[in-house]
């Protein structure tokens, strides 16, 4: 028996756990990953499963790039509402199909079928209804006279229940040409009434939006509020064999929304899988409670004929579009904006991608005497979904970035029946005429495909005795070395050290298996160091990659500016900083090399570096120099200048203090400190006779300081 998908990513394939010296794995042996593929002819199941899928063929394309509704009758009939060019189409019970109206406005936004065959088109937008008649005629039946209708709904008494928008109201039309205001069954708060269904007991239901309420209408005629969703839609209503009532919400309204972009010339198939990138992950089983719909793009509710309610499925991801409920009462089909597929969501919320059509979007999924139908936008066709397999179906894997050109190991399996693998590879991000064919590949066998950066699998499933099955799919490579790179340099202040911050206690057993912390659930602590001063520091800090995701060691070198060859400082740390000692080097200028190996992820011989150099760094350790002029006396005021200089550098400023009291700013003579020698004068206005002692300090560029003083005697 196939074991189910477990979600297994191996750490060699993310690049922060990356190693060189082994091969890396790349298995798809998870549903959330096999659901990034693309399904032509196969079922992906709760599981992740991939199996052949229900057969699916198309009856007739209608030249239009929207089928927005869908309806049949007793006869076989199947009618399809069109935009955007206001057209219905039939379909007979043989498959032959041709224009039955053309309606004035631009979409048939929902048809039905009255108690006695006839057919009932709602257009929009500024639409009206029409009873379209045997022979294709269309005439008024009822006008609203509001802006959209987007919903029809006959009664078991033969009425027609009408919802509308911009001003949310559900009519109840009895006969042609009513009265709008006679037929007003309900004038809600809400927007739109988007979606309208009733049951045989008589009760009508209707989704709203933007409240995404589910409202109930008795005999009485009063609304009952079934459901309050806190997505904004309510987009489909389906009505189960037992009474139970399915509802599509939807996170963002589809009556507003833009329209499906048209497919034009299908793209390559694939997304490429990244640990910085990950693809859409389709019906996805959500880490958080189900009942946490705050991202939501999608949500299916049950409600019980008792008014009990359960959400039944979510998606953060897929935009779903229709709804049809079984006959047999376990559940939904889901159409989607997401490929066009469908889904089968049963009553206990497990779901199974049933196929995958080649459209943008399934419109609509209804059934005529038993037959699955289903319709599509972009462009407009409608499917007859069989109730046999197909003979033959297969599934293409996302691809993977190997990040670099990777030589392909063993491929290898598991699964049951008639499924064959094949590879493909290439050096452009989406699989195009670049790449080489598909070349078969056997069970636990090197893959044939030539060296290149990316890769994809397809397997390919066949109908026969034994039920086709696959459930796993791993791929070993070795990608080329590439060396790494210093991103970039940072330079500190002077007198700024850094320091590491204490690392976490790790247990020796798990540093000597080689594995990540992160396997035994333990953070993975990169933290930035701390900064400190220190007297006469230089520290340096950077940032390097390696594409391998190798683990780096690093070695600092450094020379004086006019000095041809560097000299080692530091070498094989594991931190991205290093604090020099200033102090230890003579004054003057100084570039410092960093070189990133990749040494502890490669075998002796095989591992790069790459390096980076700084800009030039002043080493300053030695004060500025300050002399003290005479000082001069007129009247009470007291003028000291003092000369001050520096060697190795500039001057930034300077401060003084009278008689040991607070340190004061005082300028250059020339009005800015910004040059190895400036003149200050110190002016002591309003003196009282006495001796006073002026000291004056200045710093340079590096933070040295030296001082002088003068005493006063007036």
């Amino acid at each position: 028996m196939n074991k189910p998908f477990a979600f297994i990513v191996f750490a060699t394939l993310l690049a922060a756990n990356a190693s060189a010296v082994g091969p890396s794995i790349w298995s798809i042996n998870s549903r959330a990953e096999v659901m990034r593929g693309e399904a032509h002819g196969v079922s992906i199941d709760d599981t992740g499963a991939i199996t052949l899928a229900p057969k699916l063929a198309e009856v007739m394309k209608t030249d239009q790039p929207y089928i927005w509704s869908s309806t049949s009758d007793s006869s076989g009939n199947i009618y399809l509402g069109t935009g955007s060019d206001g057209k219905i189409f039939i379909v007979n019970s043989s498959g032959r199909g041709w224009l039955f109206a053309d309606l004035s406005e631009l979409n048939v936004s929902a048809l039905a079928v009255g108690k006695s065959g006839e057919l009932y088109a709602a257009t929009s937008p500024d639409g009206k209804v029409y009873r379209v008649d045997t022979a294709g005629k269309p005439t008024v039946y009822f006008d609203p006279k509001q802006k959209y209708i987007w919903s029809l709904a006959v009664m078991p008494d033969g009425s027609l229940a009408v919802g509308t928008g911009e001003n949310g109201r559900i009519y109840k039309v009895r006969a042609a040409n009513a009265e709008p205001d006679a037929s007003l069954l309900y004038d809600t708060s809400e927007t739109h009434i988007i979606s309208l269904a009733s049951d045989k007991a008589g009760n009508l239901y209707a989704g709203t939006d933007p409240g995404g309420l589910v409202l109930r209408f008795g005999a009485d005629g009063r609304p009952f509020a079934l459901l309050d969703s806190p997505l904004r839609e309510i987009h489909d209503l389906a009505v189960g064999t037992d009474g139970t009532l399915y509802a599509l919400a939807l996170g963002e309204s589809a009556a507003t929304a833009k329209p499906p972009e048209p497919s034009g010339t299908p793209g390559p198939s694939g997304s490429t899988v990244s640990a910085d990138k990950p693809g859409p992950t389709g019906l996805e089983q959500p880490t958080k409670s189900r009942y946490d719909l705050t991202s939501a793009k999608s949500a299916l509710y049950r409600i019980q004929p008792d008014g009990g309610n359960d959400l039944l499925w979510s998606s953060s991801s897929i935009a779903a579009f229709s709804l049809y409920a079984h006959e047999t009462g376990n559940g939904v089909l889901i159409g989607t904006s997401d490929k066009g597929r469908i889904y089968n969501v049963t009553n206990d919320g497990r779901e199974t991608l049933a196929l995958q059509t080649d459209a943008n979007q399934v419109s609509t999924i209804g059934s005529m005497n038993g037959q699955l139908f289903a319709t599509s936008s972009n462009q407009g066709v409608l499917y007859k979904i069989g109730s046999e397999s197909v003979q033959e179906g297969n599934y293409e894997s996302s691809v993977l970035d190997a990040k670099a050109s990777a030589a392909w190991g063993r491929i290898w399996w598991q699964s049951s029946g008639n499924v064959q693998l094949q590879t493909r590879s290439g050096n452009t991000e989406k699989p195009d005429e670049t790449w080489s064919s598909w070349t078969p590949s056997g069970a636990n066998a090197q893959v044939a495909s030539p060296k290149a950066r990316y890769l994809q699998w397809r397997a390919v499933l066949k109908s026969g005795a034994t039920t086709s099955r696959l459930s796993e799919v791993n791929v070993a490579f070795q990608p080329r070395n590439i060396a790494p790179e210093i991103l970039n340099i940072q330079i500190l202040p002077s007198n700024v050290g850094l320091m590491a911050n204490p690392a976490p206690q790790l247990d020796p057993n798990i540093a000597l298996s080689g594995l990540e912390p992160s396997a035994f659930g333990l953070p993975v602590v990169n933290a930035a160091p701390r900064r400190v001063y220190q007297r006469g520091a230089t520290s340096v800090q950077w940032t390097a990659e390696d594409r391998n995701g190798d683990k780096l060691v690093y070695d600092v070198f450094y020379k004086e500016i006019s000095e041809n060859n560097f000299r080692p400082l530091r070498e094989n740390i594991d931190e991205n900083f290093m604090t020099i000692d200033g102090q230890s080097l003579a004054d003057g200028r100084y570039v410092f090399k960093i070189v990133a190996k990749d040494t502890p992820s490669n075998p002796a011989g095989t591992s790069l570096s790459g390096e980076r150099v700084t800009d030039p760094i002043d080493i300053d350790n030695t004060p500025p120099t300050i002399t003290a002029g005479q000082p001069t006396i007129t009247g009470s005021t007291v003028r000291v200048t003092f000369m001050a200089s520096d060697k190795s550098s500039y001057l930034t400023r300077a401060e003084f203090s009278v008689n040991g009291g607070e340190w004061r700013t005082v300028y250059a003579d020339d009005g800015i400190s910004d040059s190895p020698g400036e003149r200050y004068t110190v002016e002591l206005p309003a003196i009282t006779p006495g001796e006073y002692v002026v000291t004056l300090r200045v710093f340079d560029v590096n933070g040295n300081s030296g001082n002088a003083r003068a005493v006063v005697r007036r």
